[in-house]
């Protein structure tokens, strides 16, 4: 399902040629797009799991010192929920900005607080409640342009009683309706501007 969820994404990233992930877990997203430079950030080792070509970081983001205005595109996954504050994910944000190109494009998903509140804490390690709202006013803060904002796009989960397929998930990207009858995570698009806010 990953490969249809990422090839979908990074064609409305606009096929970036230097891509970051900077959660990147086991490499779902970054293994499975084209992009002639792609680099993972993430707290775990996952080198069992990630391409040999791929540059892998094993930091927390907040810690790395990533190259200033070096990447057109980035995609952050189901992370902001897990940081400690609502200035956490400001100061990631505004880190994320300082290293991509002006005019590059971030995406940003997540489960959306309004759309699922009764079981948005069923994961022990969500700590903050967050909607596409509020994501839309922290990178407007951090110096991005907002795109496109759905507040619905992906299931909350996978886990269900359909199997998962390729072809389910290829006609259900391609599918908006489908989205606001079972999407409960948001998917934010914006650029970066040439200064921060």
């Amino acid at each position: 399902m990953w490969k249809e969820i990422a090839t979908y994404l990074y064609a409305t990233l606009g096929q970036p040629r230097c891509v970051l992930d900077p959660a990147g877990g086991r490499g779902e997203f970054i293994n499975a797009i084209p992009a002639p430079e792609r680099w993972l950030v993430d707290a775990v080792d996952q080198i069992d799991y990630v391409d040999s070509d791929v540059k892998q970081i094993v930091a927390d983001i907040f810690d790395v010192d990533l190259p200033d205005h070096h990447f057109d595109g980035v995609f952050v996954s189901n992370f902001l929920e897990h940081l400690a504050t609502q200035e956490s994910v400001a100061s990631l944000l505004v880190r994320l900005h300082k290293a991509m190109v002006p005019g590059g494009t971030i995406a940003i998903m997540g489960p959306n607080f309004k759309v699922c509140p009764g079981i948005y804490f069923d994961c022990a390690d969500h700590v903050l409640a967050l909607t596409e709202v509020a994501v839309t006013e922290h990178l407007y803060a951090a110096g991005f342009e907002i795109k496109t904002v759905h507040r619905r796009f992906l299931p909350y989960s996978f886990r269900s009683l359909l199997p998962a397929s390729p072809r389910l998930t290829r006609a259900y990207l391609h599918t908006p309706m489908a989205w606001r009858l079972v999407g409960a995570q948001f998917l934010v698009i914006a650029t970066a501007d040439s200064t921060v806010r």
